[in-house]
């Protein structure tokens, strides 16, 4: 699979992180279940995480994602906010 196609998964998510955090400067979601949609990585980094402590950031994903996680095995989370 090429970098730039995404799976539908991949791009579902991202999309929903795109609505949820709207000031992000990178999203990026992969698949880490082989295209089955059971695991995914995120990584985001964007302006609302900044003063928040990780524990708080990846809350704020996983209630954006909750429909979702519902589905899934597994999700790593990688937040940040931007340099300032």
């Amino acid at each position: 699979r090429g970098f730039a196609s995404q799976t539908d998964g991949e791009s579902r998510l991202a999309g929903l992180l795109r609505e949820k955090f709207p000031r992000a400067s990178a999203i990026k979601v992969v698949d880490i279940s082989g295209g089955c949609g059971a695991m995914y990585e995120i990584h985001i980094e964007s302006e609302e995480f900044r003063e928040k402590r990780t524990v708080q950031q990846h809350q704020m994903v996983n209630q954006a994602l909750s429909e979702e996680i519902k589905h899934m095995h597994g999700l790593r989370i990688f937040t940040s906010a931007p340099k300032a």
